[in-house]
């Protein structure tokens, strides 16, 4: 699966879990825009992504996690979350 089908459809998911329709979030965004990225023809800057999962209230990585996992039905959520673990604390190295 496509990484936008998946994020759209974890979208949706998200957005109808947390009990809002595309129109609670006007201030952030249009429920056209809404529409299109839930339909997977659009995708979010990482602002827009911000924005969105503040009015849902969660943590964006985990909106990213949902589409991660919708993308490989079959990993678990440890899984996943073990090897974005490792990668960074490999990462996470001083800069200058």
């Amino acid at each position: 699966m496509e990484l936008k089908a998946a994020f759209a459809i974890s979208l949706k998911q998200a957005r109808v879990a947390r009990g809002f329709t595309q129109e609670a979030f006007s201030d952030v965004s249009s429920r056209t825009y809404m529409s299109a990225l839930e339909r997977g023809i659009k995708a979010p800057t990482i602002e827009k992504l911000e924005q969105l999962c503040g009015v849902m209230g969660i943590h964006m990585l985990s909106l990213l996690t949902l589409s991660y996992l919708q993308r490989n039905p079959d990993l678990t959520v440890q899984d996943l979350l073990r090897v974005v673990k490792l990668e960074v604390e490999e990462l996470q190295v001083e800069v200058g």
